[in-house]
Order: C-alpha cells, then structure tokens, then sequence
C-alpha cells in the first residue's frame, strides 16, 4: 500500500537528484549555464559525447543510436529530468529518448527557441541558422509554423561557427568575415536591394551564442537575435515546480540550501574537454568533477 509518507520521502529523494543534459560536445554548456543561473539550488550531470562530436554531420539513424545511448548512461547514474541540451540530437531523436525514458520528463531545445522566436518577431519574417542535421531535419521550421503559421522562415546551415566557437574565435575580423560569408545572402545582400530582411534570427546551435557579437555586427540593427537556454532553463524550472522536483520545494522550504554541485562525464580527452568547456561555461572547470566514460558503441571512423 502507497502511503502519504511513503509518497513525500520518494518526493524528497528525487528533489535531491541532478538535472542531467548530454550534448555531442560542449556547446550544451550555453544551456548549462542558463540553467544555473535560474535554477542555482540545483545539482546538474552534463555528459559530453566528445568522441564522436559532431552530432550535426551524422545520419538521424546515427545522432537517434548516440542519443539513447547518452540518456541511458545519465539515467543509470540517476537524475530526476533529462534536458537533451543539442538542437541536432532534440531534432533527430527528442521522441526516441522520451519514449525510451518515460518515468522522466525529457526537454529538448528546439521547442524553446521556437517559442522564443515567435515572441521576439513583429513581422513574421524569421531566420534560423544552425548545424546542416538540424537544418536538413526542419525541426524549427515545423515548430516555428505550428505555433505561427503566416511566418516566412529562412534556414541556413553554418557548420563551420561550430569549430570557431570551440577554438575561441569568436570575436574580431574572422569571426565577422565568416558571418558574412554565411548571413550576407539573407541580410545584406537583400537589404541592398531593397527588400525585406528577418526581423529574427534564432541561432539554433548551442555553439552560436558565443559568436553573438560576431553574428549581431553582420546581421545589423533590427534583428533580434534569440537562442533556446535561457528558454530552456525557464522550461525545466516551470516542469520541476508542476511535479515539485524543484530542491527546497518540499517540507524542508525556507530552509538555506548549498548551491548546486556541477558534474561532467566526457568519451574523449577529458583535459580538451574541460579547456573548451570553460569558454562556454564561463567557470573553471575542476579536473576532480570530470570523469571519462566510455558509451555502449564507439563511432566506428
């Protein structure tokens, strides 16, 4: 017999639990930290697929196959919601995780940022760029219109201010060069022509936001840049109040918690990953919170 008091210490336990996120990479990192910031009361598990990033040049099959095996390795450490913190692996395989793990909510990215976007714009002319798998897959597309019919979108793949991001050339001439080499067709070159631009423009790479900069002196003034963290944080931390996962939620409320603690685990080259991280971090990362992890299938090139 399920007792009240049996109910409330289950609660209790799980209040304690981490948030867990996996990304192919590190540019899951711009959603950690959003979530951080909004959610400072709570523990996270981050897992980074560095062996086999990035997610966004492989087949759905594939990012689907990476993606069940990452949720089942942080589900096995035990978390109490799974936030798939990569626009390529919420796009290809969002529905195969949550299916595959149903005593947990699993939140994606890409339905925050399309949130986002359909807020932000007043003209309903809305630009999204992001990796080639989440572009080839529409998923912002099929979001963006759900939620706003009328809006025009023009998609665009970036690929390379992804491994920009990663070396830290994120500000300066290359940088803006290689923002106008991908944005011009949809902004400047249109502009010149006297046409109308995206008065929105999602940025739908967990990478892209450290280019913002970059991206917003090509693009010009008007245009709303938006991306899903902070979207996503505000997402998770609405979802842990509704079920009253939320740490310090439960009898012990008013009471003082200790922030937060931050784990890693990484497939590959723990030192790279904790250099890179701490770009997109924008903290310190320990070596005693990394741990090197092998998933159930290594990329076979």
């Amino acid at each position: 017999m399920i007792t009240t008091q049996g109910i409330s210490s289950r609660l209790s336990s799980l209040r304690e639990l981490p948030i867990g996120l996996f990304d192919s990479g590190v540019g899951g990192m711009t959603v950690l930290r959003a979530m951080r910031e909004q959610l400072p009361n709570e523990s996270f598990l981050y897992l980074g697929d560095t062996a086999r990033m990035p997610y966004g040049t492989k087949s759905v099959e594939t990012v689907q196959r990476y993606a069940l095996e990452a949720a089942a390795k942080l589900v096995e450490r035990g978390i109490k919601l799974l936030v798939i913190a990569c626009n390529t692996a919420t796009a290809a395989a969002l529905s195969v995780v949550q299916e595959a793990c149903p005593d947990i909510d699993v939140v994606g990215v890409v339905e925050p940022g399309a949130e986002a976007a359909c807020r932000a714009t007043k003209t309903g002319y809305i630009a999204v760029i992001a990796t080639s798998g989440t572009i080839r897959g529409k998923a912002y597309e099929r979001a963006i219109l759900q939620r706003m019919p009328e809006a025009r979108i023009s998609a665009l793949a970036c690929p390379l201010f992804v491994s920009m991001a990663e070396d830290g050339l994120t500000e300066g001439p290359l940088a803006e060069g290689l923002a106008a080499r991908y944005l011009n067709r949809i902004f400047r070159d249109p502009r010149e022509q006297g046409l109308e631009v995206p008065d929105t423009l999602v940025l739908a790479c967990t990478h892209f936001p450290l280019l913002r900069n970059a991206i917003a002196h090509v693009v010009g003034e008007g245009v709303t840049l938006v991306d899903s963290a902070s979207n996503t944080a505000r997402k998770v931390r609405k979802l842990l109040q509704e079920k009253h996962l939320a740490r310090g939620s439960g009898p012990d409320v008013g009471m003082p918690l200790c922030p937060g603690s931050v784990r890693f685990l990484t497939t590959d080259d723990a030192p790279r990953f904790m250099r890179m991280g701490e770009l997109f971090l924008g903290i310190p990362i320990a070596p005693c919170t990394v741990e090197l992890v092998e998933l159930s299938c290594r990329d076979s090139n």
